[in-house]
């Protein structure tokens, strides 16, 4: 029993025509069918969406949804994790239907971050055409990409994803301070079954947001640099420059999205083979680049 892969997210926005533009006209995602709740639906390969943005009083980051294989495998899911104490509530066919699988079940980890665990797909089988030109990008069975959440309390929330199935793939302790002295900064890279280097990422630190970042992987490094261009030409702030990070390979900029997160626009992660991986520390985050700038106060 193990979570296959990011299947989508989902976010709350007080202006849904602000994320219209910032996922369509600036990054290149073709917009979905809306959702039945009213959310607007924005697609990057063949589902018919993978990142929902639900109309509502605040901008934040709402969830992750996380599938499964089958309904045997969520069902054991769930099973794990009432029988660690954890509140899970199973959805309606109603809410199954607007997220287009065909089961799904609700519970929140020990930090509070919300999870959508599904099985099954719905398809229209539309093909994805960007409407920016881009040449695609890195999805299908490895999922949406990767969510990097706040988690103060490291270990325990750690200990949760690994009753679903995680397993590490890298650790980082980060000297964030001037002072050495300070306590560094923890973050767990964990994969699910299929073969990105992580679809999720724990973060020692608060987000009032509700999340760090988000990531989508582009298929070519042109699609990144004109992504970029195109961020910077809206006025969007650019978080990070480019840069490449030193455990997954991605070359990537960050860009601040409407919903006061951050969204990495990658490409090139590598693909490890889960049969011979063994479990690295890294003690730099980047290779080159990603030079950081907090957004205008």
């Amino acid at each position: 029993m193990t979570v296959r892969s990011l299947g989508y997210v989902v976010v709350e926005a007080t202006d849904v025509g602000a994320w219209r533009k910032f996922a369509v006209d600036t990054l290149g995602l073709m917009e979905g069918p809306a959702g039945a709740d009213g959310s607007v639906r924005f697609r990057i390969d063949e589902r018919p969406f993978r990142i929902a943005v639900v109309p509502g009083k605040q901008d934040r980051f709402v969830s992750c949804g996380w599938e499964f294989r089958d309904a045997a495998e969520l069902a054991a899911a769930i099973a794990t994790l009432k029988a660690a104490g954890v509140a899970v509530r199973a959805g309606s066919d109603g809410e199954a239907a607007n997220r287009a699988v065909r089961q799904i079940a609700y519970c929140a980890d020990p930090a509070g971050n919300q999870l959508e665990l599904f099985h099954g797909r719905t398809y229209d089988y539309a093909p994805f055409a960007s409407p920016r030109g881009l040449s695609g990008f890195v999805a299908g069975e490895l999922g949406m990409g990767h969510a990097v959440l706040p988690a103060l309390q490291l270990a325990e929330v750690r200990a949760f994803y690994q009753r679903l199935g995680f397993a590490d793939t890298d650790e980082m302790w980060l000297q964030m301070s001037p002072n050495p002295a300070d306590p560094k900064l923890g973050i767990h890279f964990m994969h699910a079954a299929c073969r990105r280097h992580h679809s999720l990422a724990l973060v020692g630190m608060p987000a009032p947001s509700g999340a760090v970042h988000i990531m989508l992987e582009a298929k070519s490094l042109d699609d990144v640099g004109y992504a970029l261009d195109r961020c910077i030409a809206s006025g969007a702030h650019i978080s990070s420059s480019l840069g490449k990070h030193s455990n997954d390979y991605m070359v990537s900029f960050y860009v601040r999205t409407p919903g006061g997160f951050d969204l990495e626009f990658g490409c090139d992660g590598i693909t490890p083979d889960w049969e011979t991986w063994v479990p690295t520390q890294s003690v730099i985050g980047d290779l080159w680049g990603h030079r950081w700038s907090p957004p205008p106060a």
